[in-house]
């Protein structure tokens, strides 16, 4: 088959979650409550820590981050999901697809980090409480939040540039409903020995060594909560280290599953419907999930916005 000329008017055809049309209205529906459900609850949270001060710690700023990822993570994906699951034209140009692959590849590793940064803060609050406040000083915090975002998106950059170099030789219909890396250089027929590598690569310095950190950082906490005495407290922390685990492995585990699996079994048959459900816990359920599991529980965000909605009240009232 010719080499497809790669022009800024050439389109994929991404095909979506599913083709049978009564699915087609479920599927909108529920992601599009999901979606409503991420962007509110972030917002929520990040307005809830600007306008109290009380909640101005390393903690919350890092929360914040997150949120701020989040919200753009999913707006970055679900949107276009939601017109291609109704529309009758499924098509996006190479630069739309470049742009979209760009933002969310750099934002999904921009939140392995921070994710990593929250860990490190909550075993530096626990596990060395007296030098909590120099170790998690106001010039890391910014530090480790800068880091996350240039290394985020450096890899991103280098990831798309590579892939964008491939040459598209085989249909252009996307077994996919966004532009991700993987199914991309799928659909590629030269040489891409060295697009695999820089996946596997970064993957294993990116999301392994975060994902190690988070679980080492967890394991020291764990240890400092089964010293704790009163058999409440350790039920409450456990609970608390269970729910943030829960989020960060399925995070994890669904993003390194989907880039770091073997490239025999990464394009198998089998594996391509998969291929399609996975994303969606990493792209819309854990962006979702994150308000409400690292801060909505927490008594201090609880107690801010009910002292919040209690002075609206009065000034209603008044």
């Amino acid at each position: 088959m010719e080499q497809l000329n790669q022009t800024t008017s050439r389109r994929f055809i991404l095909l979506g979650l599913s083709t049978d049309p009564q699915l087609r209205v479920i599927l909108f529906i529920v992601i599009l409550i999901m979606y409503l459900l991420t962007i509110s609850g972030n917002l929520l949270l990040i307005i809830v820590v600007r306008t109290n001060s009380t909640l101005h710690s390393p903690m919350f700023f890092f929360l914040t981050n997150l949120s701020f990822i989040d919200i753009c993570f999913s707006t970055s994906i679900v949107p276009v999901l939601l017109v291609n699951t109704l529309a009758q034209d499924k098509s996006i140009s190479l630069v739309g697809c470049a742009a979209q692959m760009f933002v969310s590849l750099g934002l999904g590793c921009a939140e392995t980090i921070i994710l990593a940064s929250m860990a490190y803060d909550r075993f530096a609050a626990i596990c060395r409480p007296l030098h909590y406040n120099i170790i998690m000083s106001r010039t890391m915090c910014f530090s480790l939040a800068a880091l996350s975002w240039s290394v985020g998106f450096i890899n991103s950059f280098i990831q798309v540039y590579l892939t964008f170099q491939l040459p598209f030789c085989r249909c252009l219909d996307t077994n996919h409903y966004f532009c991700e890396l993987p199914t991309f250089i799928e659909m590629s027929c030269g040489d891409i020995f060295l697009n695999e590598l820089s996946i596997y690569i970064s993957g294993v310095l990116i999301a392994v060594f975060t994902f190690y950190l988070i679980l080492i950082s967890y394991i020291h906490i764990i240890s400092k909560i089964l010293k704790i005495t009163s058999a409440h407290g350790r039920q409450k922390s456990f609970s608390t280290c269970a729910s943030h685990l829960t989020v960060v492995t399925l995070f994890f585990g669904t993003v390194m599953f989907t880039y770091l699996r073997p490239h025999s079994k990464k394009y198998s048959q089998s594996s391509i419907e998969t291929d399609k459900v996975l994303p969606i816990l990493y792209t819309t359920v854990t962006p979702m999930l994150n308000p409400f599991i690292y801060s909505i529980r927490n008594n201090d965000v609880k107690n801010s916005v009910i002292n919040q909605l209690k002075r609206k009240q009065c000034c209603l009232r008044n």
